[in-house]
């Protein structure tokens, strides 16, 4: 009897076994239905339009080198300054991989509740947080993935302790998923050295849960995480081709149909879960498209599983990037270090960082991270042109940020407590903007990856917001003191004019004189000016 018990429980745990792996999560039905025509219903909800400004924690086991952003993928690319650093620090990827990275991350010292807290302080009016990278690991209790921060690495649910800091502090909470791209984005882990003392062994990209006997992750299935069984991509051992594929095109190996499923599975299990205002997908159009549609059942399910919690009222936010006229019509634009060259009639948003994406000591050492003059300029450019900014604040392994990001973050408070009004609540003005940086403005920034393209901001550079009865002019460098400054757009023979325009103020100062003429509005800044750079004039 004990026997046929024992039989009858391992065929049970079986079936159990092979029902999970094949179950399909529930997709909420409602308004919208999984196709790109359904989705064009989306509105950006106002509260969006109103925020302009959040901050997001792009961290993850990546961030525990301390050696920069898409350190997953190049550790395994031999003669890459990533793979020898990993040499140097953790030894040969064939021993040592990135399942490994993820066990060396421990967030020893996370205080999100003191973050999030920091960040609103500087004016922060929604916070990201990433739920995975293209490392594949989730940073939930995943019940789809063994390859979670609950059950490896820090043992703790990241998403839950970032999304109740958030709502502590009244933040809306955005949640950024990265991981569909991790069946391309780990190839270069089925590789081997070509050359010196261990040429043709196979780094542990290919390794399976058999392997794992007597080692830390005995029991857990590294093809989970890296997702390697399957032919490499063309080109693959170029490490720069999988820009070219990131739309699965130009070669890529298409992704299986479990995999979809899987990317399914995780990414609803963490929208029923966490419940994010926001979700930013680090993809072309929606995940996997067009290969799958599962991206367009995610979204449908966000939408309406949201509505069913507001009330019939859809107060979501969905991020996708590179969209073409029409998507832009199903989800809310995303421009990675860029920003279009025009006013959108949408609302839309820029993602930068004041570093690298993931920590990078490197960056730290080398004074290379944007102050806060040049983050609030980017701020002001994208304000001007009906955008938000989410600006990324590097975190260290151990969940914390360094001193020098701390004063960029208390100089943006600064700034903010001083400024604030000519970005939060307004609107794009009549036209975005003067200046030189203006008149070499690049359509081509609408890709991304433009950031600066026009070169550095002058006193002469001017954005434009407005909001009530209130133009903000923003000027985006400190003029010289006692500068006569010429503000061409708001010349008396200028169509944006009106009349009743006759009080001119300096927020944090006082002007020395202004005058309007045709030539323009004519202003004289004091000689002495304790403001940071860009410097806002308001007119009424």
């Amino acid at each position: 009897m004990k026997t046929k018990s024992l039989i009858f429980s391992l065929v049970g745990a079986f079936l159990m076994f092979s029902c999970n792996e094949n179950t399909k999560e529930t997709m909420e039905t409602g308004v919208f239905e999984p196709t790109w025509e359904s989705l064009q219903q989306y509105e950006t909800p106002e509260w969006f339009r109103d925020a302009k400004f959040g901050i997001w924690a792009h961290w993850g086991p990546q961030c525990q080198p301390e050696a920069g952003d898409w350190y997953g993928r190049h550790m395994y690319s031999q003669g890459h300054w990533q793979y020898n650093y990993h040499i140097e620090h953790y030894g040969h990827p064939s021993e040592f991989g990135f399942k490994d990275v993820i066990n060396e991350w421990k967030a020893e010292r996370w205080d999100p509740e003191a973050l999030v807290a920091l960040y609103k302080r500087a004016g922060a009016k929604y916070f990201f947080a990433m739920g995975n990278h293209h490392d594949n690991l989730d940073l939930w209790d995943s019940k789809h993935h063994e390859w979670n921060s609950v059950d490896v690495g820090p043992h703790k649910d990241i998403l839950t302790g970032w999304a109740n800091a958030a709502r502590n502090n009244g933040l809306p909470f955005g949640v950024s998923i990265h991981s569909a791209h991790a069946w391309r984005w780990y190839e270069t882990s089925q590789g081997a050295d070509s050359d010196g003392a261990l040429a043709g062994v196979p780094y542990d990209g290919k390794m399976t849960k058999e392997d794992g006997k007597g080692k830390w992750w005995e029991g857990l299935d590294p093809q989970h995480l890296y997702a390697q069984n399957h032919p490499l991509s063309a080109d693959s051992t170029e490490l720069g081709s999988i820009s070219r594929q990131w739309d699965w095109g130009n070669g890529a190996t298409p992704p299986s149909e479990a995999y979809c499923l899987d990317f399914y599975n995780r990414t609803v299990d963490m929208i029923n879960q966490i419940h994010p205002d926001l979700i930013y997908f680090d993809d072309t159009g929606l995940p996997l498209w067009p290969v799958s549609n599962v991206g367009l059942e995610v979204a449908a399910h966000y939408y309406n599983s949201n509505m069913k919690r507001h009330d019939g009222h859809l107060e979501a936010v969905l991020f996708g990037k590179k969209l073409t006229d029409g998507q832009k019509e199903c989800l809310t634009w995303d421009v990675e270090h860029g920003a279009p060259d025009t006013i959108q009639e949408k609302p839309w948003q820029s993602c930068t960082c004041i570093g690298g994406w993931h920590y990078d000591r490197g960056v730290y050492n080398r004074d290379e991270y944007k102050s806060a003059k040049a983050v609030m300029q980017i701020l002001a450019d994208v304000v001007s042109k009906n955008g938000n900014l989410l600006l990324n604040i590097p975190v260290r392994g151990d969940g914390t940020i360094d001193e020098k990001e701390l004063k960029i973050v208390e100089d943006i408070t600064g700034w903010m407590d001083v400024n604030g009004e000519s970005i939060f609540g307004t609107r794009p003005w009549h036209i975005y903007g003067e200046g030189p940086v203006a008149e070499k403005a690049d359509a081509t920034q609408v890709h991304g990856f433009q950031e600066n393209n026009g070169g550095a901001f002058s006193s002469e550079d001017i954005r434009f917001t407005h909001k009530g009865d209130a133009v903000y002019s923003i000027v985006m460098e400190m003029p010289a003191p006692c500068q006569e400054l010429l503000i061409k757009s708001l010349s008396t023979e200028s169509p944006y004019y009106e009349k009743n325009m006759d009080e001119v103020d300096m927020l944090g100062g006082t002007l020395a004189s202004y005058h309007f003429d045709e030539k323009g509005l004519h202003v004289v800044f004091p000689e002495t000016m304790n403001v940071m750079a860009p410097i806002v004039l308001i007119i009424k």
